[in-house]
Parts: C-alpha cells; sequence; structure tokens
C-alpha cells in the first residue's frame, strides 16, 4: 500500500507559467511542479527567501496532476508608458516611475506585453513522498494535509491575480497506485462543478514510477525548483497517458 495525498484545483483564472522571453508570459496548460510545490510551501509557511527549505520540498515528493476539466484559453494585453530609448540614455538618476516618465510628452511611447491563463479549469493533484526521503523529511503527507486545509499563507493558481474558487479539499488516500488513488477519493464540492466541461478521456501527467500505468509519452520539463530567489529551475522527466476514471 501507498499513501498519496490528493486535493482539487480550481478557480475563475490559472496560469502556470513557462520559459518567458521579452513582452510575452505564457502558461503551461496544466499546473507545472513549481507552482504546486510553491502552493504547498505557502501552505506550510515557508517564505521565499528560505531557499534550501523549497528546494527540499521539491526534491522529496513525487506529483502528479489530472486534467479534470481544461478550461478556456485566455490572453490578457497590459500596456505601460515608458520613454524613449534615446531619452532614457540623456537622464543620469531615475529614482522613481515619476522620474522616469519626466520627460516631454512627444518622447513618451508604450509597451505591449501579454500574459496567458486558463479559465475555469479543474485539476486534482496527487502526491506521495519518495521512498528515500519518506522517513527523514519534516513534512509528512499528513502534516501537509492539515496545512492545505488551514493554510498559512493565502494559495494562488500560479498568479496573485488567480486566487482558488473553492476548497482544495485535501485528504489522503491509501491505496496499491495512482490510478485507484484518483478513482477512489470522492471531494464535497462535485456537485458544484457539473457544468463544467468535462471530456470521457481526462489528461494525466506524472513523473516516477506507478504500477499499471503506461505512458503515451515522456517529456521534459524544466520545472523543478532550485532557487526561488534566483527564479532558476532545472529538468525532470515528465510522463503522460490518457486515463478513463471509474474503470
Amino acid at each position: 500500500m501507498k499513501s498519496y495525498l490528493l486535493f482539487r484545483l480550481y478557480g475563475p483564472l490559472a496560469s502556470w507559467g513557462d520559459i518567458a522571453v521579452g513582452t510575452h508570459r505564457p502558461s503551461y496548460d496544466h499546473p507545472s511542479k513549481s507552482a504546486v510545490m510553491g502552493l504547498l510551501a505557502a501552505a506550510v509557511g515557508i517564505r521565499r527567501d528560505e531557499e534550501n527549505k523549497h528546494r527540499e520540498l521539491a526534491e522529496a515528493y513525487n506529483f502528479a496532476v489530472l486534467v479534470n476539466s481544461p478550461g478556456v484559453f485566455l490572453r490578457d494585453y497590459h500596456t505601460a508608458q515608458i520613454p524613449s530609448v534615446s531619452s532614457i540614455k540623456k537622464q543620469k538618476h531615475i529614482d522613481t516611475r515619476k522620474g522616469e516618465l519626466g520627460v516631454e510628452k512627444e518622447k513618451l511611447t508604450a509597451v505591449l506585453s501579454s500574459r496567458d491563463y486558463y479559465s475555469d479549469s479543474l485539476y486534482t493533484i496527487a502526491i506521495c513522498s519518495k521512498e528515500e526521503h519518506s522517513e527523514a523529511f519534516p513534512y509528512p503527507l499528513e502534516l501537509l494535509e492539515k496545512k492545505l486545509n488551514e493554510p498559512e499563507f493565502v494559495l494562488y493558481l500560479g498568479r496573485k491575480s488567480c486566487p482558488l474558487a473553492l476548497p482544495v479539499e485535501a485528504k489522503i488516500i491509501d491505496c496499491n497506485g495512482l490510478k485507484e488513488a484518483f478513482d477512489k477519493v470522492e471531494f464535497k464540492c462535485e456537485p458544484l462543478l457539473r457544468l463544467l466541461k468535462k471530456q470521457k478521456q481526462a489528461r494525466l501527467y506524472w513523473e516516477g514510477e506507478e504500477n499499471g500505468l503506461i505512458p503515451i509519452h515522456t517529456i521534459m520539463r524544466r520545472d523543478l525548483t532550485l532557487s526561488r530567489k534566483r527564479w532558476q529551475f532545472a529538468d525532470r522527466k515528465e510522463h503522460y497517458m490518457m486515463l478513463e476514471l471509474g474503470e
């Protein structure tokens, strides 16, 4: 038997990050490990500058996500007023936003940036301890379960502008494998989510070895937290398959 910590993530908007270049801030189409580990860190009260605790948290657990409802893709556009490049070069010291914009109006320009979100998406997350960390790690699944239901810091779906719309309902399931855990878990909020667009088959992403699960493919994802302060991440292997629950 193996213990899994399962919980639900649902909100009007979610954004799961990706490699960002320039003015575009993309989002994965399902929660990244760094985002979920950040959510766990917020629940137990780990601050951003506690580098070692973040790294230990990311390395101690295997992670899986079931996409119950993919949601609708949404792109939001932002504009910001900035001085021209030539104007910035002429300014010796800029200490404030007011000082940055203290040039002639005709020398002001604007930059357009975009941020990607998913609207009305629903995910079931599963966490299990890696065998080599099961006894020594300071955050047993029972503690994570309690803290997710009564978090120290506010929980978000990737961005501070993306709050949760329903309780996560964290609970521990003891079973023989990941698929059985998803089949057995029951959430009180399920009746409220009947209007969401759900598919007969759901996408399942996981890491590590799981009995009875044969991946369609395995990809490398750069979302294993190395440093929250410097915003650095390492690669990890993520498996993928389509899963029909209740069979």
